[in-house]
Parts: structure tokens; C-alpha cells; sequence
């Protein structure tokens, strides 16, 4: 009992505590204590026509149009096409950027601006941010994009640009969910490796159409795919 003497009991008023508390909770982060987030605002720009070209050759060059994306009042891409609703929550859009091809020598390294077509992104209503997709052997000229839900069906391309391949990727997954082989491509061709893929639904499936004519339709079952057979499925209107 003498080793308790020392001990010294402080009893702390009940308004203290109280006063503790409301002190941890304005220190929270707004996501901890309930308070509002500040909504994000998210809107695209006005049209604009620009030139681009698949060899960066003015005499090739196509007319297309281009308009920015803007986050809470700040350019933060510019953007071709139009967006694809993915959930109430995201979208995702075609990026379009402005490439350099000055040479070293010309006019002492003023830059010659190009335009130039690029991958696709995706962009959250509630945080704001935007994001990049990587798809495997998209090629920004050659492959016409097709999205049904978070999937984006087209044409791939070989890097060495000579084959082409029947693809079927979904939002944030590296593994795509189809990847078939279609006719081969005369390297350095810029005509598209197929037209725009076209999906249908019960069950999910989508129809490919090559360069010769030769279609292919696939059954799409969440990560994977596969050959529907012919005549199972009546196409609808």
C-alpha cells in the first residue's frame, strides 16, 4: 500500500473532454468528419479544326476537330470525339496532343507544332482526375474503337504494323479479354485495320468486320471471350 501513495489521481472536467473532442474532429479531413465535399466541375470547351496526319506529312495531312477538357476551370487535355458514359460516375474520351516536329536545325529549335490523335482517357466526376488507358496494340490511326459498358472492342495493330487482331479490353485491366488474329496489313498502310466493331447485348457479344471482308463474332462472358456459333443468335435491330 505505500507504492500507491505516490500516485497522484487528476481528474480532468467534463467540459475539457468535450472540448478535445470537437478539436479531433475540425481537424479531420472533410472525407473523415462528414462534411461536404466540394463538387468538381467538369466541361468541355468550344470546337476547334485542326490538321493531322498519320506520317506528320503536310500533303497527307486530315482536317478533324478538337476541344478541351476542363476541370474546375483549369485546361487540363485536349480532347477528339465524343465521350462514352461508363458509369453515373466516369467517362472516358479520346486525348488529342500537339507533337514537336521540328528538326534540330530549323529555325534554331522554334517548335513546329503537329497534331496528333492519342489514346483514350478516363475522367472521375468526384475526384477530378483523369486518367490514361493503355490499351495493348492500339494504334491511335488505325484502330476505330467501339465501347459497350467498360469494354472497348477494335482492330489492333503489330508494332511492325503487318498484322492485325480481332481486341476486346476492358477499363483498368492490363490482360485484354479477346485477342484473335485477322488478316495481315501492308506495313505502312494508314487505311483503318477494320470498321468500328459492333456489340449487341443478350447475351453480350460483338461482331468484327476485316479489310477482306471475313467477320468473326464473339461472345463476351465478364474476362473472357469467346467464337459465338453461326446462327445462334439472331442480330437485332
Amino acid at each position: 500500500m505505500s507504492a500507491n501513495k505516490n500516485v497522484k489521481i487528476i481528474r480532468i472536467p467534463p467540459f475539457a473532454t468535450a472540448s478535445a473532442a470537437l478539436l479531433v474532429l475540425f481537424l479531420l479531413p472533410p472525407a473523415l468528419n462528414g462534411a461536404p465535399r466540394k463538387p468538381h466541375v467538369i466541361t468541355f470547351g468550344a470546337w476547334q479544326k485542326v490538321r493531322w496526319s498519320t506520317d506528320l506529312e503536310d500533303s497527307h495531312s486530315a482536317e478533324t476537330k478538337i476541344r478541351p477538357l476542363v476541370v474546375d476551370g483549369r485546361m487540363r487535355e485536349y480532347t477528339t470525339g465524343d465521350p462514352h458514359e461508363i458509369t453515373d460516375r466516369s467517362f472516358v474520351v479520346r486525348r488529342a496532343f500537339r507533337l514537336n516536329d521540328a528538326l534540330p536545325d530549323e529555325a534554331k529549335g522554334a517548335p513546329r507544332w503537329k497534331w496528333q490523335p492519342g489514346v483514350w482517357l478516363s475522367v472521375d466526376r468526384l475526384t477530378g482526375h483523369v486518367a490514361t488507358l493503355n490499351f495493348p496494340d492500339f494504334d491511335p490511326f488505325l484502330s476505330s474503337g467501339s465501347w459497350f459498358r467498360d469494354y472497348l472492342a477494335y482492330c489492333g495493330v503489330s508494332d511492325e504494323g503487318d498484322k492485325s487482331f480481332a481486341i476486346v479490353a476492358q477499363a483498368g485491366r492490363k490482360k485484354s479479354t479477346l485477342r484473335k488474329s485477322l488478316a495481315s496489313l501492308k506495313a505502312g498502310d494508314e487505311a483503318p485495320a477494320c470498321s468500328a466493331p459492333r456489340w449487341e447485348r443478350q447475351p453480350v457479344r460483338v461482331s468484327f468486320e476485316g479489310r477482306g471482308g471475313e467477320k468473326m463474332t464473339f461472345v463476351v462472358r465478364g474476362h473472357s471471350a469467346e467464337i459465338a456459333p453461326q446462327g445462334a443468335y439472331p442480330e437485332e435491330d
